[in-house]
């Protein structure tokens, strides 16, 4: 039997990977600055995290929600904790776009109404509303398609309103930052305002931090940039390092009822405690802090090179804008420097979402590599 053909794939397999680096079958060496597409927050193989998953499985890997899981309640204090999100709820789930599905199912069931406003480069997840309020018509099917969703340009606050003035909106959904669309981000005149119009209109407002999530951008959340309220906080990617795990931070405003949302997998005991050893090295290996002073670095240094037009987005969520497109640049980082980097959708960017653990070396390293590719 083969595989169902729909990725296209580098020719290498990885085996083994530590921190800030991946080991091919050949044994050979990667600078991993992509993450998994920005899964991998404290490191490959992280001594805490491997520990505490090993420990868990060997007593008890997976039961049912209908019964007490305590990980759940822990998970939920130390993420309200570090997060500062005081007196949400927390609904975990498996995914990113699972996520973002239960806060669009949400909004509707606690709106009475099924319109959603998206924005246009935006991604949410590949499932049935959240493919449908991802602007990449490639990726939704028919059936997708009977949702319904409308489509804004960021900062275009006066059309949102008057779309909003029709009184069927259930939802907003906004990467605050936009990751595959290649790092975009508005003002915080634009995100505070939105926030003013869904609240002024009875509307829920979700933002979506599958990829800016957890540390990624120096704060926590992305969205506390710019002092906003959303009503629910979707999230995945970093929080579990590699092991699956989704879920939205629910506003108190909002009240749940038995039945309303579900899961089998979701907020499994090995799920929280992957998350909960991500939560403990953030905290004690002050990996915020990393994350501000390695970009500033890596900002520095990238300043040296001419050729890079802009340099997008915050933190460890970066993108580096060229005059030109990065394909094959790209593919030479990967095979003759061995540097895993990232693409999007903007053919001249290269995305750069490595472990939060990197440091000036890596930095180092990689513009080292560019500056070498640029000159030849």
């Amino acid at each position: 039997m083969s595989l169902f053909n729909v990725y296209p794939l580098f020719n290498i397999t990885p085996v083994k990977a530590k921190d800030i680096n991946v080991y091919d079958e050949n044994g050979t060496e990667y600078l991993d600055l992509y993450g998994g597409h920005a899964v991998i927050s404290i490191g490959h193989s992280h001594p805490t995290y491997v520990k505490n998953i090993s420990n868990q499985v060997s007593n008890l890997g997976f039961y049912s929600n209908s019964i007490q899981n305590p990980l759940q309640t822990k998970l939920a204090d130390e993420l309200i904790k570090q997060s500062n999100c005081k007196d949400y709820q927390l609904f975990l789930c498996n995914s990113g776009a699972e996520a973002n599905e239960n806060a669009l199912k949400l909004a509707s069931f606690h709106t009475n109404k099924k319109k959603i406003i998206a924005f246009k480069n935006g991604f949410h997840g590949r499932t049935s509303a959240a493919v449908a309020a991802t602007d990449n018509t490639k990726i939704v099917a028919p059936i997708n398609a009977q949702q319904e969703v409308e489509f804004f340009e960021l900062g275009d606050l006066q059309s949102i309103e008057k779309a909003l003035q029709k009184e069927d909106v259930c939802a907003v959904i906004i990467e605050c930052i936009q990751g595959v669309g290649g790092l975009d981000e508005s003002t915080t005149t634009f995100y505070q305002g939105l926030d003013k119009l869904c609240k002024q209109y009875k509307v829920m407002f979700i933002v979506d931090e599958v990829q800016s999530g957890f540390g990624r951008t120096g704060d926590f959340f992305a969205f506390q940039k710019h002092n906003i309220t959303p009503d629910v906080i979707s999230m995945a990617k970093g929080m579990g390092n590699g092991f699956p795990i989704g879920g939205i931070l629910i506003h108190p405003s909002i009240e749940a009822s038995y039945g309303l949302l579900g899961t089998t997998f979701g907020g499994n005991h090995l799920a929280c405690v992957a998350s909960l050893a991500v939560l403990t090295v953030l905290k004690e290996e002050r990996l915020l802090k990393n994350v501000n002073l390695i970009s500033e670095y890596f900002i520095e240094k990238a300043a040296e090179i001419p050729a890079i037009k802009k340099i997008k987005g915050r933190g460890l969520m970066l993108g580096i804008e060229f005059n030109f497109p990065i394909a094959s640049l790209r593919k030479e980082l990967i095979f003759k420097h061995h540097i895993f980097t990232g693409s999007a959708k903007n053919p001249n960017l290269l995305r750069i979402l490595p472990p939060l653990t990197i440091k000036k070396q890596h930095v180092d390293q990689f513009f080292d590599a560019v500056k070498k590719e640029l000159s030849n």
